[in-house]
């Protein structure tokens, strides 16, 4: 009965951090600004860290089934 909103909550956090390492990935292989106003290495650096996070996140909710 508990184990539904952890799936829920790991997919999310999955899919999450994965698009979002995805979208970093894109960003700095075209060479363009993951955020704007901000350096390049400091916000390519704090996006990779959140995507990863979150993708430890995710896989530790999922193993708490």
């Amino acid at each position: 009965m508990e184990s539904g909103p952890a799936i829920f909550a790991g997919v999310v956090f999955v899919l999450f951090g994965g698009g979002l390492l995805v979208w970093t990935a894109a960003r700095l292989r075209h060479r363009e600004s993951v955020a704007q106003g901000v350096s390049p290495i400091a916000s390519a650096a704090v996006a990779s860290a959140v995507g990863v996070v979150a993708l430890a996140l995710g896989a530790w909710c999922l193993t708490r089934l």
